[in-house]
């Protein structure tokens, strides 16, 4: 058995998000369509014989009991009865906090990686419903395509969408979802669409209006970007994205970005790249 794996933990778009209602319980109904980047955090996993699980390197601002992929693992482990343990290492790439899913996709990667490692032999539908468990956006990252999702976000259906480039900013303010959901401002009836209204043009960030009410910059760095291209925020925010025409384009645009944002091009991608290198591997972690 293979002791070792390094494992992409790729950045998501919600390429429009509506809220289309409530349940009973107060959970919001969504409406969105998520897209992979080829931007990702990169997570390695080690085999440990004690059981334990450790986090060496990841994020210093989460605490390690915190850590969505610490939980992941755990999860795994208390479900599965498995013996073994796991050092789980992070290289931070995805801006937190900023609706590009980096930590539902770190959690992601690691059930998928450690499932291969510790030879659980669980289907991708059970490494989903556990990632439920840790965040509504992780079972996208777990399936590992394209989706329109409903539901909380847990209803995904694959999709195939063109290939696309994008610019990606990051105006280096933390925006808290729960403050959001709270907000007497947020449009919470929004009407259903389909993916052929949205391809025609149908699709707007209901979250957006509050964000750029709230937050000055991000509501700054809107208005740059879509002097090149229409802009939209990402989930919550605080990241926004533009789709262009070719990379060269996006690193054209980015030349101009102010020194106090962040930015990057990166492609979309219909299969996410975790599963791209998973794909390649099947006879040494299966």
């Amino acid at each position: 058995m293979m002791q070792t794996l390094t494992l992409p933990a790729p950045a998501k778009l919600n390429l429009f998000l509506h809220i289309t209602g409530r349940r009973a319980d107060g959970y919001h109904l969504l409406q969105t369509l998520f897209v992979f980047l080829d931007f990702a955090d990169e997570i390695t996993l080690t085999v440990r014989s004690d059981g334990a699980i450790r986090r060496p390197a990841g994020a210093d601002n989460v605490p390690e009991a915190e850590d969505l992929t610490v939980r992941a693992a755990r999860l795994l482990q208390e479900v599965t009865g498995c013996p073994l343990g796991a050092d789980i290492q992070v290289l931070k790439r995805i801006p937190m906090g900023g609706g590009l899913g980096g930590g539902s996709s770190d959690a992601a990667s690691v059930l998928q990686g450690l499932n291969r490692l510790w030879q659980c032999h669980l289907d991708e539908n059970a490494l989903a419903a556990l990632g439920l468990r840790l965040g509504a956006d992780v079972p996208v990252f777990v399936r590992g395509h394209a989706a329109w999702a409903e539901g909380v976000g847990e209803q995904l259906t694959p999709v195939v969408l063109p290939n696309s480039w994008y610019v990606v900013i990051h105006p280096k303010v933390h925006v808290p979802t729960a403050e959001l959901f709270s907000s007497p401002h947020l449009t919470r009836d929004s009407p259903a669409i389909t993916l052929a209204t949205f391809h025609g043009g149908a699709g707007l960030n209901a979250f957006q209006p509050v964000v750029e009410k709230r937050y000055p910059e991000v509501a700054e760095a809107i208005n740059w970007l879509s002097r090149y291209s229409t802009a939209k925020l990402t989930g919550s925010g605080s990241c926004l994205f533009a789709p262009v025409s070719s990379k060269q384009e996006g690193e054209k645009i980015l030349k101009s970005l102010p020194n106090k944002w962040f930015g990057f091009v990166a492609e979309g991608a219909n299969i996410s790249p975790l599963h791209q290198k998973l794909a390649i591997m099947p006879t040494l972690y299966n």
